[in-house]
């Protein structure tokens, strides 16, 4: 194991201007310079050029599913199958003629929509029916091509697993230090965010975002947040307690699943991505398990939130970005790769990452089926205890 905090460097602020080595950078300064940038052999930023290939919710949906088509087409329909780990969702306004006839075909579903250019809960409603988007089509209708706000919409979980009769998402981090070939680090920590409202899935609560969305912009108003009641729980927590009532195979066999939804969820952005040895990127996945522990993904943030709102969010916060700065410092100045680098774990490295020892250490996905020289299908998926 890397011993993260015996190799941890002395960080100090600098200019850009002047010599550095690591830049962090926002999305803003991503768009604006960072094609025209000339790095430098050994500096690191923290996003590749087109993170939005995976951040973006539209884009998200659309390389999913060309992914699945892809593997449909390859003969490999059992794993094709395996990206169903996004709710059904459409893109409007191109997709709205698909997404009626679904909705037709399904009339008791619930649907929200959410706007691809906005975060925390801005702009996202629920609906049961097409009267209630009508506002939003004619106001769509109205407007010219490049103005109209793309959506995406997407099937409602309307049997989340509820704790306490509250419904929560997991808020999990992703750091990626290369896409060709992909390596990929899973946080071990992380945590799940509560509603303050108990969940009632009936069609009089559509309109109570409070009960439905998670976002602490959203609960921060609700008089739970305001209570000072826990709101968060640590994933360790989330684990203990789940094992307690499920037992801790059904618990290892649910965080196998995420961790191959998450592994996936890049593979299908993999072949679009630009790739460059100066760029990582720390990802925000938020996922939620429904009432039978299936894992599905909701969206990945490009920019997770680093406030900290108590004691322990500021200690794990803190010691995230430490950790992804010892794994920096490893993989692109020490050319290291250790399978554990403070709190990340390595679950990715081209393939699945085997102990020395040759056991499995973590959910393998295997049974490679080349496609091109430079894709490859997963054919099977098997978790080890």
């Amino acid at each position: 194991m890397y011993d993260a905090m015996k190799h941890r460097s002395q960080w100090q602020e600098t200019a850009i201007s002047g010599e550095w080595k690591f830049l962090w950078a926002d999305v803003k300064w991503v768009r604006e310079y960072m094609d025209s940038f000339r790095f430098k052999a050994d500096q690191v930023v923290n996003h590749f050029r087109n993170h939005f290939e995976l951040t973006r919710k539209d884009n998200l949906v659309k390389n999913v599913n060309r992914m699945k088509r892809q593997l449909q087409r390859a003969g490999a329909a059992v794993e094709a199958e395996r990206y169903n780990f996004l709710p059904s969702s459409y893109v409007l306004p191109g997709d709205y003629g698909l997404f009626v006839e679904h909705f037709k075909a399904s009339p008791d579903e619930t649907w929200i929509m959410k706007p691809i250019g906005k975060a925390q809960g801005r702009g996202i409603f629920l609906f049961r029916k097409l009267s209630e988007i009508q506002q939003w089509r004619r106001t769509l209708d109205g407007a010219t091509s490049d103005k109209a706000e793309t959506y995406v919409v997407q099937r409602y979980i309307e049997n989340p697993y509820t704790i306490g009769g509250k419904k929560f998402d997991c808020r999990l981090y992703v750091l990626v230090s290369s896409f060709s070939p992909l390596q990929v680090w899973l946080y071990r920590a992380g945590f799940a965010r509560f509603s303050g409202t108990r969940y009632e899935a009936s069609k009089g609560t559509v309109s109570n975002l409070e009960m439905h969305l998670t976002n602490v912009s959203i609960q921060k108003s609700t008089a739970a947040y305001l209570s000072g009641q826990e709101v968060k729980w640590g994933i360790t927590e989330l684990k203990l307690f789940l094992a307690s009532k499920h037992g801790m195979p059904t618990v290892e066999k649910c965080w196998a699943r995420i961790q191959a939804m998450i592994v996936r969820s890049l593979l299908a952005v993999q072949k679009s991505m630009i790739q460059s040895k100066n760029c990582v990127e720390l990802y925000g996945y938020d996922v939620i398990l429904d009432d039978v522990l299936s894992p599905w993904l909701l969206e990945v943030n490009a920019s997770p939130s680093l406030s900290a709102t108590t004691e322990d969010d500021y200690q794990l916060k803190f010691s995230l970005v430490s950790d992804m700065l010892s794994v920096v410092e490893q993989v692109k100045w020490q050319k290291e790769v250790s399978q554990a680098v403070g709190g990340f774990d390595l679950v990715w490295d081209g393939g699945p990452v085997v102990d020395p020892s040759g056991a499995e250490r973590t959910c393998r996905l295997g049974g490679w089926h080349e496609l091109t020289r430079r894709s490859v299908i997963l054919q099977h998926t098997e978790c080890t205890p």
